[in-house]
């Protein structure tokens, strides 16, 4: 559905720019305690905002231009991945049932990927 309404353009970036709009004109029209930036703060910041944008970037291109039931499938990894790092990050380790419901997940997404590929 999105390519066929998107007709071959990436409306992602516009999409980006006015949600990032909206979210700060929130954040200046609400109380909020002061931002306190430091050097590492602003390095995980363009970091975090790189990935993100490249994330976006990525899965508009392959929404648009890609095999989407494989994407679809892909896309159940993500939060398997981000746990994992988030775990490396935070030096926290993740129980036997989080892997084991991460693989029953997975396994699950490749299986309906499989049974809809034909």
């Amino acid at each position: 559905m999105t390519a066929k309404y998107a007709k071959g353009k990436n409306g992602i970036t516009l999409f980006v720019l006015l949600t990032a709009l909206t979210l700060w004109l929130k954040f200046l029209f609400s109380e909020q305690p002061p931002m306190i930036f430091s050097w590492p703060v602003v390095i995980k910041l363009v970091m975090v905002a790189v990935a993100l944008g490249l994330a976006y970037a990525a899965w508009n291109v392959g929404i648009l231009h890609g095999n989407v039931s494989l994407l679809a499938a892909a896309s159940y990894f993500t939060p398997v991945l981000s746990s994992a790092l988030a775990a490396v990050l935070l030096s926290a380790s993740l129980s036997w049932s989080f892997w084991q419901g991460a693989g029953m997940v997975c396994a699950g997404s490749l299986l309906c990927w499989y049974a809809t590929r034909r």
